[in-house]
């Protein structure tokens, strides 16, 4: 803010022309967006308003406050607010309001079930306009066919978005506005390797180039591909710094990847804390899509914990929004599971009726297995475990995999005569999932294979528990060859506090330099 009116004091000074002060403004307002300063823009926004603008810079100014209140608050008011902003720009910016209508999208599908009519809308104004080429022309006609024709439908063009997105000649603007939606896209298909790569390389443009209001999107859809993945630790490194990104810049956003490794990890207290720090904020802002990740994490965290009708109630709230495909068929899964180990089949059998068409069209090995599963659970048939397996050990989701190898062990155990087969895939089991993390799943399987007649001790915590978050993160980073000033850099710290966790690394991990780091984290 106090940047803001510095600005405007000395504009005001050397430019006592009206509208090219309000220019000036618009054009300041808008960096200082990107910086992620929105208070100092939005002083600057109604500076600008106050002069006499042209028609298209008016609308700037509306398209403008639009995406601060996306980039700062995430809710429902963003999208009506971009909304508005594309329909006045159409008639004077054509590429401009296709943009805009593509940001009013981002909001929407944020906004979860608040955005569904503003969605809607959306895609009425979006399929009246003139075809044309381009990659927002591409994601606009994607997210069309998903909010107008179904997920099935949609599955084609959402095939052509990653691909586009992934192709080496992609325009750094082009990426660093919309690689995130690309990567939702990799995500609702099923496309782990796709996912992966466009949330990675949106958040290296991001960082690249300082862009802070869009680094808290980048880093939670990186992070929850981690922890889809077992990879916890990784996961849990971004979200140590989007919170010192969301510190710095004010924004504000549900906890979506701290949700699910909570979840996974097993850890209730830790999910219950943030639900309970979050909720609130999440219900005011509308930021609906928030509510069903929360819904989607209570399911995984009591399937994990063997409290299977609480893992009922938790997911028949996710999936009950099929417009947000990738955390509500994850819902479907946990519903599955839950439905079949409560004793109510019929309830699982629905939940699979709702999931199969999803997977079947998205035909992915990580769709298929999961389909696979939930058929399993299903039809007492031991094909459907095996080509769960299959399926899912050719992709990169060791979590899942480890989840179908559980449930072929627990039905084994019922099967006469199956008791070494039963030991042998609860134990292969037990082991990924002790060593990705997840502890209730981990647990579930330990008591597993005791009823097998195995003994099976808990897990000891390994050395590396005894750093904090913030330290780990940092290790890891020293550890990937990253210097101290550009640790400090990325996680809004000085180079003396850098050396100060490092010191309390070294002495943690009982090693006495950083080319020891990779070998000492695990």
């Amino acid at each position: 803010v106090a940047a803001a009116a510095a600005f405007l004091e000395q504009a005001t000074a050397l430019t006592p022309d009206p509208r090219r002060r309000g220019l000036r403004a618009l054009a300041a307002a808008e960096t200082m967006l990107r910086a992620g300063a929105f208070d100092g823009a939005l002083v600057l926004l109604t500076t600008a308003a106050e002069t006499p603008l042209d028609a298209l810079s008016r609308a700037r100014v509306d398209l403008l406050r639009g995406q601060i209140a996306f980039a700062s608050r995430h809710g429902a008011e963003a999208a009506s607010l971009l909304l508005a902003a594309a329909r006045r720009l159409e008639p004077l910016d054509d590429q401009l309001a296709r943009e805009t209508y593509l940001e009013a999208f981002s909001a929407a599908r944020l906004a979860g079930r608040a955005g569904e009519a503003c969605a809607a809308e959306l895609a009425d104004a979006v399929r009246r306009l003139p075809p044309r080429s381009g990659e927002v022309d591409l994601v606009l006609e994607s997210l069309a066919a998903r909010f107008t024709d179904g997920y099935a439908a949609a599955v084609p063009v959402r095939r052509r978005v990653v691909k586009a997105f992934r192709r080496d000649d992609l325009p750094a603007e082009t990426g660093l506005r919309w690689l995130w939606l690309a990567s939702s896209d990799a995500a609702e298909l099923w496309d782990e390797a796709g996912w992966m790569s466009l949330s990675t390389r949106h958040n290296e443009l991001a960082r690249a180039v300082g862009a802070l209001s869009v680094l808290p999107l980048t880093l939670h859809s990186r992070a929850v591909a981690h922890v889809l993945a077992g990879e916890f630790a990784a996961a849990e490194a971004l979200i140590s710094e989007l919170d010192a990104v969301q510190h710095a810049t004010g924004t504000t956003l549900a906890p979506y990847s701290a949700l699910g490794l909570a979840a996974w990890r097993g850890r209730e207290q830790e999910l219950t804390d943030l639900i309970a720090m979050t909720l609130g904020g999440m219900v005011a802002r509308g930021e609906g899509v928030g509510l069903l990740n929360t819904q989607w994490a209570r399911a995984v965290l009591a399937n994990g914990h063997g409290r299977f009708q609480d893992a009922v109630v938790a997911g028949q709230e996710a999936a009950a929004h099929p417009n947000h495909a990738g955390p509500a068929s994850w819902a479907l899964s946990e519903l599955v599971e839950a439905g079949v180990k409560s004793g109510q089949p019929e309830l699982a059998r629905d939940a699979f009726a709702h999931l199969e068409p999803v997977t079947r069209a998205s035909g992915t090995d990580w769709a298929l297995g999961i389909q696979a599963r939930a058929q399993a659970l299903l039809s007492d048939d031991e094909r459907d475990h095996r080509e769960a397996i299959e399926r899912l050990g050719r992709t990169r989701v060791r979590g899942e995999l480890a989840r179908a190898q559980l449930l072929y062990g627990e039905w084994l155990c019922l099967q006469d005569g199956r008791g070494a087969d039963a030991r042998a895939q609860l134990r292969l089991a037990f082991d990924q999932l002790t060593q990705i993390g997840a502890d209730a799943f981990a647990e579930r399987a330990r008591r597993g294979l005791q009823a097998t007649g195995e003994s099976v001790r808990r897990p000891a915590n390994g050395r590396h528990e005894a750093l904090t978050a913030q330290e780990t993160h940092i290790a890891r980073l020293a550890a990937d060859g990253h210097t101290n000033p550009e640790i400090a850099a990325r996680l809004f710290l000085s180079p003396r506090t850098v050396e100060y966790h490092l010191h309390k690394v070294f002495g943690k991990l009982g090693i006495s330099s950083r080319r020891e780091l990779a070998d000492a984290l695990p």
